[in-house]
């Protein structure tokens, strides 16, 4: 049964990666990609690897895409605006094509052989606990420091955008002295004129 699952996620994987790539609108493009990524979910939960899966849609499907899409809208890609592609880039694109899947398929000719002798020692090798068990005894001190390089990156970002209160004070004072002074020499204008 799980053989069958994997033939059809591989031709769903498979297809809409190709519609990505032929997919005229853009829109288009990135939500066949969102399919592409929901179906290597798949892909990973048959390969016992939950918490690459939950990654890979929490990252990929999730925050790069929403980037994507609003890449996409703000650079309000249409395609009369495109200019045309010269016929000797469609012929180098093919050839690049060919040689790619040239290549794919010698790979996987070469990797039959080892398929069939290749077998899995653990079957919880993907899972979370094991991950998390890992990660917290053998790995503690990268994950500790990779913590405190993002907190210093976070802590970094927060104080370049953050303002300078002291210069926004003394701009504010400044345009107040400014607009008080303007407004006693309007003032002193006034008197004059009444006076005369």
């Amino acid at each position: 049964m799980a053989h069958y699952f994997f033939y059809f996620l591989a031709a769903l994987t498979l297809l809409s990666a190709l519609m990505v790539i032929i997919s005229k609108n853009p829109i288009h493009s990135v939500l066949y990609t969102v399919l592409t990524f929901f179906t290597l979910f798949g892909h990973y939960i048959l390969l016992n690897a939950q918490f690459i899966a939950v990654v890979n849609v929490i990252v990929y499907a999730g925050a790069i895409m929403v980037l994507f899409v609003f890449t996409v809208m703000f650079l309000n890609l249409r395609t009369d605006t495109e200019p045309r592609k010269p016929l000797l880039l469609w012929i180098a694109a093919a050839i690049a094509g060919g040689l790619l899947l040239t290549i794919f398929i010698g790979a996987i000719r070469q990797t039959s052989e080892l398929y069939k002798t290749t077998i899995i020692p653990d079957t919880n090798l993907g899972l979370v606990e094991n991950l998390g068990k890992v990660l917290f005894t053998n790995f503690l001190l990268p994950f500790e420091l990779a913590s405190v390089l993002f907190l210093v990156a976070i802590v970094g970002a927060v104080m370049i955008g953050k303002k300078e209160k002291r210069f926004v004070n003394q701009a504010t004072l400044v345009s107040t002295g400014d607009l008080y002074e303007q407004k006693q020499l309007e003032t002193s204008k006034e008197e004059v004129k009444t006076l005369n």
